[in-house]
């Protein structure tokens, strides 16, 4: 399958009973929060995007210090991309898998990685994530919804005026996610391997 982008909000409001859609937001809010963090040019991703979204799974994710807001993230012809940025300053993921499909001369190509399946979870600091949608099973502590995204307490944050939440932790278990981009200042992939596929393939 190839990654694509048919229709943002869909995505984002859609969830199972006893599931979230974007890590807990209240769906009602998702759609305000997206097009308020557009129209008032919230911070964006800092480099150019690709034209292909890619997929991560996990079967534990655990953090703290994590905070949620509007962003943009940018392709390389100009594009705009409306996503929701998370922000975790410490996380491990255990089971970690990424994929992403593009088309080429060549037909379907797949890039498919895994790592932290064998006791040792992945490890990364200042995790930034640009995502389109999420699901799975999630605690907090000591959340706040509502926050103004400049003031969350994170050291990333959003512009003023737009909603957002932070927590001192969180923990997701069998996390679904799309993304655009992920960066951090340091990811630690223990047992990690890499292949390309036809495509076929893919997380989740």
């Amino acid at each position: 399958m190839k990654f694509r982008n048919p229709s943002l909000i869909r995505r984002l409001v859609s969830s199972h009973a006893g599931r979230i859609a974007m890590v807990a937001i209240p769906t009602g809010v998702v759609s305000a929060m997206l097009m308020g963090g557009v129209a008032q040019g919230a911070v964006p991703v800092s480099f150019a995007v690709s034209g292909t979204q890619f997929k991560i799974t996990s079967s534990q994710l655990e953090g703290t210090g994590f905070s949620q807001y509007s962003g943009v993230a940018k392709d390389a012809e100009g594009g705009e991309h409306a996503v929701v940025t998370a922000n975790i300053k410490d996380a491990t993921l255990e089971n970690l898998c990424q994929s992403a499909v593009q088309e080429t001369p060549l037909g379907k190509v797949g890039i498919l990685i895994k790592a932290g399946g064998k006791g040792t979870p992945v490890s990364a600091k200042d995790l930034q994530i640009g995502m389109t949608g999420l699901e799975g099973d999630a605690e907090f502590k000591n959340i706040r919804i509502g926050v103004d995204a400049s003031d969350v307490n994170t050291k990333a944050k959003g512009s003023k005026g737009d909603f957002s939440q932070d927590a001192d932790t969180i923990n997701i278990k069998d996390l679904k996610q799309d993304s655009w981009s992920t960066t951090a200042s340091v990811f630690t992939l223990k047992d990690m391997s890499l292949k390309l596929t036809d495509g076929s393939e893919t997380c989740g």
